[in-house]
Formats: structure tokens, C-alpha cells, sequence
């Protein structure tokens, strides 16, 4: 049997004697793509900290990542692509788009050479490669800070793909997005999960309409505690979508997204 990419057992996180987090199990399979789904304040980011070595979980539980309950961080974070606002913004501006794919390698927020760990020819070819499967091959030489934030986030994903991840996490990327660029990163994203050998993705957002046909299982967080997980299909009704924003809600399924209409 694989080894699953990621698993929490019990994991709870408190803040002032608050659970953010309340007794948290879940798994995700090698190759496999989650939606995890939530609004506001439901916990998400500090499910994500976690999962990327930022936090601990302080209030009990444990968790694994590829059977490993302790990992580097340097190695860990490495090998998990965070894909964040927080990212996006340290980003140096001036930096051109082929050193900030470069810096995925080594993990850094703006390329830094560091003695010992140098760049090869492989490298830059395997940058331009993951710019080009993006549809991104024409902005390798433009200064980051000059692109669209659609573009940025795209980069970003090349980004990632330099350290060889087996887990790819975007946290809310088309916050911001006008809906022409959106769906164009949307399309990206599918395209990516699609591909052969593609390193699980994990895609957090509180629009399902954002959720791509790539994305079979979905997580549902509400108040730091998991409410309902499975297949999407089986999750994405009226009568989760209620409990979760407290709002009726009727949903038009359409070319394998869903799309929420008012009742």
C-alpha cells in the first residue's frame, strides 16, 4: 500500500486555552487532489501551519507526512509547496521571473546563492520547463512585481515545482482575481492536477464555485472542526453548504463545477 502524502490523527491547536483546532483526522493519499472548504475564521490557517511545520499541534494529536512523524523543516518545507498571500506579497519585486522559479529549489523567498548549493544548467532548464507547462515561458525575464497577480500566482506554482514537492497547497489563490484571470489560473490548475506523476494538490478555499473537476475530495472546516469529508460529489449539497454559511443555497452542478444560486 503507498505511503499517504499526509496524515493528521486527533490534531487540536489552542491559543489561550481556545481550541482552534479540535480533534482533526485526516489523510490524503499519494496523487491524490482536496478541497479543503470553509468561511472565515473556520481555522484553515492554522490547519495549513501544521501541515507545513509552522506550528505544532500544541493540544495534542500527531501527524505524519510520506510515514514520517519528524521531518527537517528546511527539508519539509522544501518538499511542500505553500502557495500563500503572505509569499506573495515578500516576493522581491525586482527580481526576475526566472530567479524567483530558481529560489523553489532552496526554499527561499528571493534567490540567495548559497555556498554549496549551486545551480546547474538541469536547474534552469527544468525552471523554463514548469514556466512553460504554465503558459508562463514568456515572462521569464520580466520583473516579477510587473506582472498580474494571475500571472504572479502562476509563478509561483513553477516555484514550487523547482524542490520536486509531493504535496502543493494553494491557500486561496484567486482572492483579488478578476473573473477572466481567475478562470484562466483555474484552467492552469486543472491542467496541472491532471498531469502524469502530478504531486497532490490541496486547494483552500470558501468559493465552491473555484472547485475544478480535478478535485474529488473535499474537507469541510467549520469552528476548527472537521464537519463533514469525502468524495465532492457527496459534499457539495444544500444541506452542508447551510450549515456551513448559514444561508439556503440550491447548487447548479455545470461541465463538473458548482455553482451556488440563492433560494
Amino acid at each position: 500500500m503507498a505511503t499517504p502524502a499526509l496524515e493528521l490523527e486527533q490534531v487540536s491547536y489552542a491559543v489561550n486555552g481556545r481550541k482552534i483546532l479540535d480533534n482533526i483526522s485526516w489523510q490524503v493519499g499519494p496523487g491524490e487532489h482536496w478541497v479543503i472548504l470553509g468561511p472565515n475564521g473556520a481555522g484553515k490557517t492554522t490547519l495549513l501551519k501544521i501541515i507545513c511545520g509552522y506550528l505544532w499541534p500544541n493540544a495534542g494529536g500527531s501527524i505524519k507526512r510520506l510515514g514520517q512523524s519528524l521531518l527537517d523543516l528546511r527539508e519539509l518545507r522544501q518538499s511542500i509547496g505553500w502557495i500563500t498571500s503572505y509569499l506573495l506579497a515578500n516576493i522581491p519585486p525586482q527580481e526576475e521571473v526566472l530567479e524567483t522559479v530558481l529560489s523553489g529549489k532552496f526554499a527561499q523567498v528571493g534567490l540567495v546563492k548559497i555556498r554549496g548549493e549551486n545551480l546547474g544548467k538541469l536547474d534552469y532548464e527544468m525552471a523554463k520547463h514548469y514556466l512553460a507547462e504554465l503558459d508562463c515561458g514568456h515572462l521569464l525575464n520580466k520583473k516579477f512585481g510587473s506582472l498580474s497577480q494571475g500571472e504572479q500566482q502562476k509563478v509561483l506554482i513553477a516555484r514550487a515545482r523547482m524542490a520536486k514537492p509531493y504535496l502543493i497547497i494553494c491557500d486561496e489563490p484567486c482572492v483579488g482575481l478578476d473573473p477572466g484571470a481567475r478562470e484562466t489560473f483555474l484552467k492552469t490548475l486543472q491542467m496541472l492536477g491532471a498531469a502524469k506523476n502530478a504531486p497532490s494538490l490541496i486547494y483552500v478555499t470558501h468559493h465552491i464555485e473555484e472547485i475544478m473537476p480535478i478535485f474529488k475530495k473535499t474537507l469541510v472546516l467549520k469552528d476548527g472542526q472537521i464537519i463533514a469529508r469525502g468524495k465532492t460529489e457527496d459534499i457539495i449539497k444544500p444541506e452542508i453548504l447551510t450549515d456551513l454559511y448559514g444561508i439556503s443555497l440550491k447548487i447548479i452542478k455545470k461541465k463538473g463545477r458548482f455553482w451556488p444560486m440563492n433560494i
